[in-house]
This record gives C-alpha cells, sequence and structure tokens, in this order.
C-alpha cells in the first residue's frame, strides 16, 4: 500500500457535489467522486436547492471517491486534511436546535429579491447601489448574500421566529458543511473563511470583520453569523463520512480557489472559470483596489490566521455554461452538452446572429436585473448550428468586456488569459476566446484547478503542501488567429445587442 500523503477536497458547485483526492507532493489529482445536484425553480427567476441535498450528496462523493482509492491499492490513512470550496453567495438558513433546514438554499443566481435591492438602494444616503462599496466592496443586486437573507427574513416567519428563538443559524455553503461535518446539534462549529464572508456583503472588506453599520443596514443580527476565519487553518475534524477525525483545514469560495489553484499569487496575474457562470479574478495584492468600471473587490485569500488578506478585482457573469444547459433542456437543439462544440463547428461563423444570454439580468460590469436574454440578427438563413455557435461566442465577448473593465480599474496589461473549468475542454470556445480577447488563452491540462485550490490551502495549514514550491503545471496555448478590425466590428455590434437585452423586465407600476 502507497505511503504517500493526500489532501481531499469538498467541490460544492450549482450544478454538482464532488471529493477529489490529491497527491500533496506533485499536486496530481489521484481519484474523485461527482454526482449531480438537483436544482428547483419554483417561480420564474427562483433558484433553490434543498441543504440536505446538498449534505448528502457530499458525504456520497467522500466516500465513493475513499472506495476509489481503495480500488487503485492506495491507503485512505494517507490523507491527512480536507479542504472545502463552494458556490458563493447561496445561503441556508438552519434550526441550531433541529439541524433542519429553515428554507431551501436560495442560489447565487436567484433574482426573487429584485424589489428588496429597490427598497433597500431607497434606503441609502445617495440614492445609489453603489453606496455600500467603500464598506464591502460590492453594489446592492440581488447577487449577495444579505439580500437573500433579508429577502427570507421578510418573507419567511418560521425564520423570523426561529431567529427571534435564538435558533436559526445562517451561513453559505461553506459553513452550512462545516458545521454538519463537524458534529451538527453536537458541537458543530459555526464558521465561514474571509474569502465567503467577502461575498455576503456584511463583512468590512478592510478589517475582516461582520461589519455593525452594514449589519444595521440590512437589519441582520450579527447571532445570527458565523465566525469569520482565514483561508487556511483547522476549524474543526470530521465527525461524519468514513473520513471521520480528519482535520478540515481550508475553506475558500469557489472562483477564488481557482485563483489559488492557478497560482496567481502576485499582483497582476488573473484567471477565468468557466462554469454555470464565468468568473474573472485578477491579484491585486494586499491593498483594496476599489472599482470604476462595474466590477467587485473582493478577498482573493488568507494563508494563515494573522497574515495579510491578498485581494483581488472580480467580473462575474451570471449565465455561461447555464446557456448551454438551457440549448440543451429547453429547446433539445443538442442531446448532450459536449454536443455544442460539433454543431457549432459545422458553420464558419455566427452570420451575423448574436445570443445575449441575460436570463437572470446582466452582472459585470452592467448590474441590470431588468435585462433579459435575447437572440438578434435571425434571418431565414439562420440554423441551430449558428445560434449554438453565437452562444459560444457570447460567453467570449462576455469575458472581454471583463477584461477591458479590469485592465482599466487596474492600470495592468494582460498579456494572456490562465483559465479553468468545465466549459474549457471545449477547444473551440478557447479559440474563439483568443480570437475576440486578442490575447493567448493558456489552459491547464489538469483542470481541477479549483478543488486543487481548496487542497492547498488546507495542505499547507498542517504542513503537508509547501504553497511556494507547488509543481508548475503543464498546459495548453490558444492564440487569436484573426485581425484587429474583425474582432472590433464584432464586438461593437455584441455591444448593440447587449443595449437591447436591457430594460426589458418592466413592472406593471414603473411602466
Amino acid at each position: 500500500m502507497s505511503t504517500e500523503s493526500y489532501v481531499g477536497a469538498v467541490d460544492n458547485g450549482t450544478s454538482s457535489s464532488r471529493f477529489l483526492i490529491f497527491s500533496s507532493t506533485t499536486g496530481e489529482l489521484i481519484t474523485y467522486h461527482q454526482t449531480e445536484m438537483k436544482q428547483y425553480c419554483p417561480k420564474e427567476g427562483w433558484a433553490e436547492q434543498d441543504p440536505m441535498d446538498i449534505l448528502n450528496s457530499v458525504i456520497v462523493c467522500i466516500d465513493k471517491a475513499v472506495e476509489n482509492l481503495k480500488a487503485f491499492d492506495k491507503d485512505p490513512a494517507c490523507i491527512k486534511a480536507i479542504g472545502i470550496t463552494n458556490q458563493r453567495e447561496t445561503i441556508v438558513a438552519w434550526d441550531r436546535k433541529t439541524g433542519k433546514p429553515l428554507y431551501n438554499a436560495i442560489l447565487w443566481l436567484d433574482v426573487r429579491t429584485s424589489s428588496t435591492v429597490s427598497k433597500l438602494i431607497a434606503k441609502t444616503p445617495q440614492k445609489s447601489k453603489d453606496s455600500l462599496r467603500k464598506y464591502c466592496g460590492l453594489p446592492i443586486t440581488t447577487y449577495f448574500s444579505a439580500v437573500k437573507l433579508r429577502w427570507l427574513l421578510d418573507t419567511s416567519e418560521e425564520v423570523r421566529k426561529a431567529v427571534k428563538d435564538g435558533r436559526c443559524l445562517f451561513g453559505t455553503v461553506d459553513s452550512w458543511l462545516l458545521w454538519n461535518f463537524t458534529g451538527g446539534i453536537n458541537g458543530g462549529k459555526h464558521i465561514t473563511d474571509v474569502t465567503n464572508a467577502s461575498r455576503t456583503m456584511l463583512m468590512n472588506i478592510h478589517n475582516l470583520q461582520w461589519d455593525d453599520y452594514l449589519c444595521q443596514f440590512f437589519d441582520i443580527p450579527k447571532e445570527v453569523l458565523p465566525e469569520i476565519r482565514s483561508s487556511s487553518e483547522i476549524y474543526g475534524n470530521m465527525e461524519v463520512s468514513v473520513l471521520k477525525g480528519l482535520p478540515i483545514a481550508g475553506i475558500l469560495g469557489d472562483q477564488q480557489a481557482a485563483l489559488v489553484g492557478q497560482l496567481c499569487f502576485k499582483p497582476g496575474q488573473a484567471k477565468n472559470t468557466y462554469g454555470t457562470g464565468c468568473f474573472m479574478l485578477m491579484n491585486t495584492g494586499t491593498e483594496v483596489v476599489q472599482s470604476e468600471q462595474g466590477l467587485l473587490t473582493t478577498v482573493g485569500y488568507q494563508f494563515g490566521k494573522g497574515k495579510p488578506a491578498v485581494y483581488a478585482l472580480e467580473g462575474a457573469i451570471a449565465i455561461t455554461g447555464a446557456s448551454v444547459k438551457w440549448l440543451r433542456d429547453n429547446l433539445g437543439i443538442i442531446k448532450t452538452a459536449s454536443e455544442v462544440e460539433t454543431l457549432a463547428q459545422k458553420v464558419d461563423s455566427t452570420h451575423g446572429c448574436y445570443f445575449v444570454p441575460a436570463f437572470s439580468g446582466l452582472f459585470c460590469p452592467y448590474w441590470q436585473d431588468d435585462a433579459r436574454g435575447i437572440i438578434c440578427g435571425i434571418t431565414q438563413f439562420t440554423t441551430k448550428e449558428h445560434i449554438a455557435r453565437a452562444a459560444l461566442e457570447a460567453v467570449c465577448f462576455q469575458t472581454r468586456e471583463l477584461l477591458e473593465a479590469m485592465v482599466k480599474d487596474s492600470k495592468i496589461p494582460l498579456e494572456s488569459l490562465q483559465v479553468d473549468g468545465g466549459m474549457t475542454m471545449n477547444n473551440l470556445l478557447m479559440q474563439l476566446q483568443a480570437d475576440l480577447m486578442g490575447i493567448g488563452v493558456v489552459r491547464p491540462s489538469m483542470p481541477e484547478t479549483t478543488a486543487l485550490g481548496a487542497a492547498m490551502a488546507a495542505g499547507s495549514a498542517i504542513g503537508v503542501w509547501d504553497i511556494n514550491n507547488t509543481a508548475v503545471i503543464t498546459t495548453d496555448l490558444f492564440n487569436p488567429s484573426i485581425p484587429q478590425s474583425d474582432r472590433d466590428e464584432r464586438f461593437a455590434r455584441w455591444k448593440m445587442a447587449v443595449e437591447r437585452s436591457m430594460h426589458w423586465d418592466i413592472k406593471p407600476d414603473t411602466a
């Protein structure tokens, strides 16, 4: 049996849960198990998951991955620690006495809170969505956790009563998992890390603590919030699954975990993750950089108690991979997500067809909750192949918008972009991305950089992973292959399409 040292990583995303096991010396992925997550959409714009499904799916993945390890004749005792990475902003409220959720998890891309956002903006002195940026680095939108929690407190009698009785605990998915992993109703630890806390709108971005003014503004009692810790330290030990007794030693929100996994440790280094949505982060060092271009100021990571936090600028796109899922599930023009590449390759261009997938509004840099998806430039010549290619190009155009905003804010031109996430397996998408941005796209041959980042944080905390000497990842490079004039002309038309998608969801009382 093996005497190597391994670190496990829980990776809970919007569409699946996974547990991955890495070598702490080489960073090699040894084995993993994945299960799909069911999503509920009870009303238009609503997106929920059952918190018990999230928890149970993760435990199944841990147990199955450990079985895989044994099948490879490797000893599970070689796993020395566990890290957690998770879909951010998604909120869970639960009862500390029973351990049961008080409501379904409200997902990050849920837009039910649009009226709550309007009320909150009206409360600010400047009547501006950016009024709180100086405290938390974020605009007031449907995206962030505090707005969702405010909605829950306003609409759920069960949640309100639990808060009044001192029974309610609130957390992002990392907190929900950690509390259950470490004992639940029998002494579970109610903890989050700085990266997840920085996505709530309740943490002060400068001192990394729950902010009195922000909690008062949203009228959320601090008592329901988890303790904020660094991204790399021992939070407690596993009390469930076949890995009972192991230390849980790393927590990073999924996009920050990818920043770490892509080794973006120097200011100016950036990565873009392609999943349900798209998220670009640039390391800005230990100084807070406030965006003037509609980007988000966030915590990149903090490796250890008392260590300085490293900050990042972030651009977030709500719908990228989700548009391919829509082509599959709603239009039925593909049977599997991977077929979109084959379909799109059957035509040499979109022939003027543009697809803006603003299903739940537009995120960075527009922050338009009332935008809705459109497909325009359609003629009798347009086919499903053109629409499939337009869906891929939409991912690339939105990424270019983030890139341009990031360069303006940071004053650092990017010569290449490091990428990761499920969609990066699509070679056509990667080439289109290089063509439409005008810079090289660098794809790691080992695509699991998000889980790798969580494993690195956990391994570093217990001394089995030297982050400063992590093995260099082998990569594939995609270079631009079209003229600048073509690139700019297509981008200008994309901007026209985006304009047409805005202010579509006009409420009767505002018409």
